[in-house]
This record gives structure tokens, C-alpha cells and sequence, in this order.
């Protein structure tokens, strides 16, 4: 069994918990304007990735901060693309500054929900990556839409799943509307992880078992045990000889 692991958050999005959450993951995705954050964040957050060797990816979204880019915002195709490609631009241009490079993309909230069933949400993704100057990977969800999409068009794809949240059987996730979204006790996060890395296989909130592959691991940064989540999940991942990397 591979023993290296990579863990990511999603952060920038005014929580202001960076200093504490950067040190403890390996990747990190940077909101970029689209649903939270601006050229002040992000510069901060760089740094800190900088500071600690985190790689980093940018974090675009529905330019929807009423929603946090939690909703499916209806809008023209083009216009779609146009607003992803700026937000990464910015972040791009950022990173430059601190002669860093740009490691992937990750989709926010709606978009990466909707991008990993819908083939015209999935396009605007994967045509923004194609018009990029330089190619980085794209974390998404394995068997996705997007995914599938993404490496018909030679974009390397990092599998990723959720530290913190719940599965349907079709590895969509649990809805934000339901109870049993988040998974808050850090029990049961650890063996959440475990299971999808050393097995490929989740267990969904129907209590069955679907085959998954995951290559990086996602905590939400806006969780509010995402420091605890993470710390007690590198404890134990160590314990079982499985390194952050």
C-alpha cells in the first residue's frame, strides 16, 4: 500500500484560520474572488503556503459571494468561462510574484458538485483549463463528469474525497440541506479516510459500501473543527504508518 498521503484544504475564505490549518496539509485551494476572497487574501495565504511548502491550487467558483458559491448560477456559457479565467489570472499573478507556480484547480461548492454530473458545467471548467498559458492538474471527484471530461482532454486529474463529509451511493454528496452532511466527530473522520485510502471503498449514509478512488483528501477549512480534525486525522494516519505529503 502507497504509504504517502495528500491532504488539502480549502482556504481564503475568511476564516481567517490559515496560520493554524496551512501547516498541517500538504495542498491547499485558494478562493479567489469568485465566492470569497480578494488579492489581499490570497497574497496572504501564498505567503503562508510559501512559508510551509503546501502546494497550491486555485479555488474558483460561481461569482456568487451572496451564496458563497454554494447555489448553481445560471449564466451564459462564455461568461462562465470568462469569470473562472480571470479569478485564476489573479491568482496566478500572485503566485508569479513570489516565483511560485501554480500546482492545479479545484472548483468550488456548486460548480464542482454540478461540474461532476453536468457536461456543459464540467466543459466551462475544463475549456478554462485549456486556455490557461500554463497546464496544471485539476482535483476532482472520481467517476465524475469532470473528471472523465478533463482526461479526455490530457488534463491530469488528482481523484480527490472529503475528510468531513457524508456519500450517496452514487459518490455525490450528502446535501448541505440534510443533517448528516458533515462528519464532526474526528473518530469517525479518521476511519472515513482510512477506509476510502487503504480499501477503495466509502461507506455512504445508506450503509453500503462503493468503490472509490481518492489520491488527495479534502477538510473543509470553514468547518470549525477543521484544526482538530486534522491534527487527531495526522496523529492517527502516522500511527498506521501513512504519511502527510
Amino acid at each position: 500500500m502507497q504509504n504517502i498521503i495528500d491532504i488539502n484544504a480549502d482556504v481564503g475564505e475568511g476564516i481567517n484560520n490559515e496560520a493554524q490549518l496551512i501547516p498541517l496539509v500538504s495542498s491547499c485551494n485558494i478562493a479567489c474572488g469568485g465566492h470569497a476572497g480578494d488579492e489581499e487574501t490570497m497574497q496572504t495565504v501564498v505567503k503562508l503556503a510559501k512559508q510551509h511548502h503546501v502546494k497550491i491550487g486555485a479555488h474558483p467558483s460561481y461569482p456568487d459571494k451572496e451564496n458563497f458559491g454554494r447555489v448553481i448560477v445560471d449564466m451564459p456559457f462564455n461568461d462562465l468561462v470568462e469569470s473562472l479565467k480571470n479569478q485564476i489570472e489573479i491568482l496566478i499573478k500572485i503566485i508569479n510574484e513570489e516565483n511560485l507556480k501554480l500546482h492545479h484547480i479545484k472548483p468550488h461548492g456548486a460548480l464542482y458538485n454540478y461540474a461532476a454530473i453536468n457536461t456543459e458545467a464540467a466543459t466551462a471548467v475544463v475549456e478554462v483549463m485549456k486556455q490557461l498559458s500554463i497546464k496544471v492538474k485539476l482535483y476532482a471527484p472520481y467517476k465524475s463528469v469532470l473528471a472523465d471530461l478533463a482526461i479526455k482532454n490530457n488534463i491530469e486529474v488528482v481523484f480527490e474525497a472529503f475528510v468531513d463529509r457524508n456519500y450517496n451511493p452514487d459518490l455525490t454528496l450528502v446535501s448541505r440541506n440534510q443533517e448528516n452532511a458533515v462528519i464532526k466527530d474526528e473518530k469517525l473522520v479518521f476511519n472515513h479516510v482510512y477506509k476510502m485510502f487503504t480499501q477503495q471503498k466509502v461507506l455512504t449514509i445508506k450503509n453500503t459500501e462503493t468503490p472509490i478512488k481518492a489520491q488527495t483528501f479534502c477538510v473543509h477549512g470553514d468547518n470549525p473543527k477543521a484544526i482538530q480534525l486534522i491534527k487527531y486525522l495526522v496523529i492517527q494516519l502516522k500511527s498506521k504508518g501513512i504519511f502527510i505529503s
